[in-house]
């Protein structure tokens, strides 16, 4: 990366410039969440400013250097990912998601390389394009359910939850397949329907058994600090990562599914670790549209305008849900439910990462591929996410979200120990709504120990009434969790 202004005072300037941009861009984080629209869209307006053609003249031109850094920003993604995935989101919905991260993915391309070629494309820049932006990001999915105003149900939420974090290896495994096809000058042979099931299943087998390997070690190794935790979850999702890509597998299902072992079994210091996570995952999102911002070039988005915008509307209106659709069948899904979930099709880091693939390739059609891909991210973020909160009501879909509470409180411990701290919202419909807490039945060794009460903060004592509204966290040990959510309910995230 060059920049045009070199002197450290310019430098200075520009640096100071960015940070107060980007700490706007943050401080409106909460109007844009609320709006369904990814904050990460800013960042890619800021990368636009900053880049070769605007304010800042930084020119970005090295498409090797932003591949390797795309590739380690979609690892850590997908190791946050994993880690906030629980297996019984999994189990319950790995079926659909499955047949979403593979079928639909693939038949998401497909449409939409259709699309794109009556549109008037060349054959190859149509099958490029379907490719790059066939898989739904995990990333953007997961700011605009969790930090939205809308919460859905359960069985649509784990459905795209887990989809994005699973499709992205099927989306670099066609791309990959594309551009070998198009360099070769023939289309792709039989074996790919031999390659990408192994792929996945060699990305997965090694991934489960990094994530083993990693808690058994953390399970008898006595780490000196909290802080080095986080740490030894990175390196297993890149040791992952690089296991299953020299064993010719999906090095990125491979991060993904460690993580998912990680993150669901015993974890010291669960807390901070995934406040780290969740950090480093923003920071890779943010890099990306930053960076996507600095590589395009607006001189060059005007001649392709028209065909992005009208291939990113035909991929959120037609190719993605008729696709989800027809893979959701089987399954007994409502039309409301496949509608939904074929609407929340939101695309960023992954289609970023994988349109530098053609430019390194040397393909005529790079560029411009690379531009209309440009288009389709903003387009296919921006309309899904802007109308998820009326779209979700509109079908009913959605659940009454609980207020979040004024304190939070939390256990943090450098060893596995034998119970956790939990919160639970008293909604009027619980039965322990209304009593005190000497009239709740807890197993013998958990109790409650603090109630939030608006800004107040209550003693939990046997006096202590549940009013409607409450938040009261629950010491409980793990056999004894079931009993807990009888009493209280679903915990709090």
């Amino acid at each position: 990366m060059t920049l045009a202004l070199a002197e450290p005072g310019a430098t200075a300037i520009l640096l100071a410039v960015f940070g107060l941009l980007m700490a706007f861009c943050v401080l409106f984080a909460r109007t844009m969440n609320r709006a369904g629209v990814p904050i990460v869209l800013l960042f890619l307006v800021l990368g636009m400013l900053g880049g070769s053609e605007g304010i800042g003249r930084i020119a970005l031109d090295n498409y090797d250097t932003a591949f390797r850094l795309g590739t380690v920003a979609l690892v850590l993604i997908l190791i946050d990912g994993g880690l906030n995935t629980s297996v019984r989101a999994i189990r319950a919905s790995i079926g659909p998601s499955g047949v979403l991260a593979t079928f639909g993915v693939a038949g998401t391309a497909a449409a939409l390389a259709l699309i794109a070629r009556a549109f008037g494309l060349s054959w190859q820049a149509a099958m490029l394009i379907g490719a790059i932006v066939s898989s739904t990001d995990a990333a953007a999915v997961f700011a605009v359910l969790r930090a939205g105003s809308i919460r859905l149900k359960d069985r649509v939420r784990n459905v795209l939850e887990v989809e994005a974090c699973a499709n992205d290896p099927m989306a670099v495994i066609l791309t990959v397949a594309v551009i070998a096809a198009i360099s070769a000058g023939e289309p792709p042979g039989w074996m790919l329907l031999v390659d990408v099931p192994l792929q996945l299943l060699i990305g997965a087998a090694v991934g489960v058994a990094v994530g083993f390997v990693t808690q058994h070690l953390l399970a008898r190794v006595q780490i000196s600090a909290g802080g080095l935790l986080p740490v030894v979850t990175l390196a297993a999702g890149f040791v992952a990562f690089g296991a299953a890509t020299l064993a010719n597998g999906s090095g990125f299902l491979a991060a993904f599914a460690a993580a998912v072992v990680l993150g669901n079994g015993p974890l010291p210091y669960r807390m901070g670790i995934a406040r780290v996570h969740d950090a480093l995952a923003w920071l890779s999102q943010v890099s990306m549209f930053l960076m996507l911002g600095l590589l395009v070039f607006p001189s060059k988005l005007v001649p392709v305008a028209g065909t992005g915008l009208l291939l990113g509307l035909a991929l959120a209106f037609v190719a993605r849900p008729v696709t989800v659709a027809l893979c959701l069948l089987p399954f007994g899904f409502s039309w409301r439910e496949s509608l939904c979930i074929g609407w929340v099709g939101l695309r960023g880091a992954v289609p970023i990462i994988l349109a530098i693939f053609p430019i390194m390739a040397g393909l005529a059609a790079g560029e411009a591929v690379f531009h209309i891909v440009f288009f389709i991210v903003v387009v296919s973020t921006l309309v899904p996410g802007a109308s998820i909160v009326p779209v979700a009501r509109w079908l009913r879909l959605d659940e009454p979200e609980p207020p979040a509470p004024a304190a939070a409180l939390e256990m943090h411990s450098l060893r596995q120990l034998n119970g956790e701290v939990k919160a639970y919202y008293i909604d009027p419909s619980l039965a322990v709504c209304g009593a005190t807490l000497s009239q709740v039945r807890f197993p013998e060794g958990s109790a409650a120990i603090l109630v939030v009460r608006g800004d107040e903060l209550v003693a939990a004592r046997g006096q202590t009434r549940l009013l409607e509204g409450d938040y009261v966290y629950v010491f409980c040990k793990p056999d004894d969790e079931p009993y807990i959510s009888l009493l209280f309910g679903r915990p709090s995230a």
